[in-house]
């Protein structure tokens, strides 16, 4: 009679495959927010806090440019079409604070207003007619204007390019970091296995996806907004020529398209 071995084969194969699923068990969140040091709790919370920012300019940006284009037209024709320039200004003084094509008018109406003041003082007329002229005088206070808008459109842009180029670079960081300490406990303990080696790692890797995560949206928002931005800035310039001549010599020259 032959004596029949055991197989072991199946069962180590078993033993295997349970520890794999055991270490793929721990590739999760919970286990990597369990196992963050002082630089992870740092790069994680700085991900959080980019993310979260992204989010809220984009959101805030988007109601913003969406809220500027719709009303650019009914504002803009509203004061070409009033009969009146005095009902003109009324209407735009109605307008919300957050509205830029009305304040830049504003802007205009008030210069003309101020110049028309100080010229008409006892001995000012010589001087501000030699300082600036009145076209001079409403083109300054256009430029100011157009300046002022455009900055207001800019908020958050600087941040949401920031997040777009950084936010991967901190989630490197993080990846770097843990990979790091994962490789220094396995040398310690001086176990390969894959139930040391999955865990450690696939966290780390985690951070590396928050990185992207965070940074996809804002570069995508980025580009979006700056695109957005540059059709306004054009309306803001024509608006403003319009104006000045306007203003500077009572009528209107119409804008070639």
């Amino acid at each position: 009679m032959f004596l029949q071995t055991p197989d072991t084969t199946g069962a180590a194969q078993a033993m295997g495959g349970n520890t794999n699923a055991e270490a793929m068990k721990q590739m999760g969140f919970d286990n990597l927010i369990q196992n963050f040091d002082w630089l992870g709790w740092v790069v994680f919370v700085t991900l959080v806090a980019m993310s979260f920012l992204s989010w809220y300019f984009i959101i805030a940006n988007g109601i913003r440019n969406a809220t500027v284009k719709a009303r650019a037209d009914k504002v803009i024709n509203g004061f070409w079409g009033n009969g009146s320039t005095q009902d003109a200004i009324r209407e735009l003084e109605a307008q919300p604070r957050s509205e830029p094509f009305s304040k830049i008018a504003l802007d205009a109406a008030s210069a003309v207003a101020h110049h028309q003041q100080a010229t008409s003082a006892a001995g000012t007329t010589g001087r501000l007619a030699e300082s600036l002229s009145r076209s001079e005088f409403i083109d300054r206070a256009l430029r100011q204007a157009v300046a002022r808008e455009s900055l207001r459109l800019e908020g958050g842009m600087t941040l949401l390019a920031t997040v777009g180029s950084a936010a991967p670079f901190v989630g490197l960081l993080g990846t770097v970091w843990g990979i790091y300490h994962a490789l220094i406990r396995i040398a310690a303990s001086g176990n390969a296995s894959m139930n040391a080696v999955a865990g450690p790692v696939g966290e780390a890797l985690i951070m590396t996806a928050f990185g992207l995560f965070a940074a996809i949206p804002a570069l995508f928002a980025y580009n979006f907004f700056s695109r957005s931005n540059r059709v306004v800035y054009a309306r803001f310039d024509e608006f403003a020529h319009d104006l000045h001549d306007f203003f500077a010599t009572g009528s209107r020259v119409e804008s070639q398209k």
